[in-house]
């Protein structure tokens, strides 16, 4: 994970820090499911990766917590599909 990345499990949501802006993606946790409610990236970093480089350090973050995810955002939704080796994650 990046030095950039947390989870703000204070605001129930995982934040990328890139050129002084944040990304986010809101989530809630239920049972041994983190749900993706959300994914955000500020205007000046879309289109760069910013939103791809989120998914992946949550999707490792969720793995080392040996969750699983439902996505709702459609974001989140699309990201996932696009990277098989996240499939065993989907609950």
């Amino acid at each position: 994970m990046t030095a950039n990345f947390r989870n703000n499990a204070e605001h129930s949501r995982y934040e990328l820090i890139e050129q002084g802006l944040t990304a986010f993606a809101d989530y809630r946790v239920a049972g041994e499911r983190l749900i993706i409610d959300h994914v955000e990236t500020p205007v000046p970093l879309r289109g760069g990766g910013t939103a791809g480089r989120l998914m992946q350090a949550v999707v490792d973050d969720v793995r080392g917590r040996c969750l699983k995810v439902t996505p709702i955002c459609s974001y989140a939704v699309a990201w996932l599909r696009r990277h098989p080796e996240t499939q065993d994650l989907l609950a």
